[in-house]
């Protein structure tokens, strides 16, 4: 299914029955209703960083539920399409951290190009009913690709969000940095996100520095 090395880290998973269970319903759900992201995007954040690049992992909840938004990266949209509160209020922390205006584009793809791994809870949701799919299955492929990153050193864990929270405790690496903030949904943003820091305390722990400015 994916061209690279989790590929091969995932395969064990990809060829269960779960699994299988899983995309079967997907695919009967993709005939039958409008599922965010297309389905060519499923896994776009796993094709595009790779498992030995992956440097920072950002967790957050469910795709994008508004028709042609969602792009397969967590909080990414695709291009020319207008940018959502969650992505209005990163740029606005990452800004607040930096002290400069950051591009009003809102494709993260160089983020992954760099090894920052964007992914959600939930790689699908129904249109415009959020949560939707948080039951059909997608726990145990984060908690896979967690494990594995988990095992990885050097790298930083973004958890945003109760629904990303849950995940911590897969992660117990002490040599990794683990950060966890609110949601940067306008409904939690003011509740813990904005002054969280999150990008200029990954990059100082990074060997390699994320430009966060670099945008499409």
């Amino acid at each position: 299914m994916l061209n690279n090395d989790w590929g091969k880290i995932l395969k064990p998973y990809f060829e269960s029955a779960e699994f299988q269970r899983l995309i079967s319903f997907l695919d009967t759900e993709y005939k039958i209703k409008h599922i965010c992201p297309a389905r060519q995007d499923l896994f776009k954040a796993l094709e595009l960083c790779s498992y030995q690049d992956t440097k920072v992992i950002i967790l957050g909840q469910d795709p994008y539920h508004t028709p042609g938004v969602a792009d397969g990266l967590a909080f990414s949209v695709s291009k020319n399409a207008k940018l959502p509160p969650s992505l209005k209020n990163i740029y606005q922390e990452i800004e607040n951290e930096y002290h400069k205006p950051i591009a009003e584009t809102g494709s993260l793809i160089p983020w992954a190009k760099q090894g920052v791994l964007l992914l959600n809870t939930c790689l699908s949701v129904e249109a415009h009913k959020p949560l939707s799919h948080q039951d059909i299955g997608w726990h145990k492929l984060i908690e896979l690709i967690l494990i594995e990153l988990n095992k990885k050193e050097g790298i930083v864990f973004l958890l945003w969000g109760k629904k990303a929270l849950c995940y911590q405790q897969y992660l117990d690496n002490e040599n990794n940095l683990i950060l966890y903030s609110a949601h940067p949904s306008p409904f939690s943003a003011r509740s813990g996100f904005f002054g969280n820091m999150h990008f200029v305390k990954c990059n100082n722990f990074l060997k390699e520095p994320i430009d966060w400015y670099k945008v499409e």
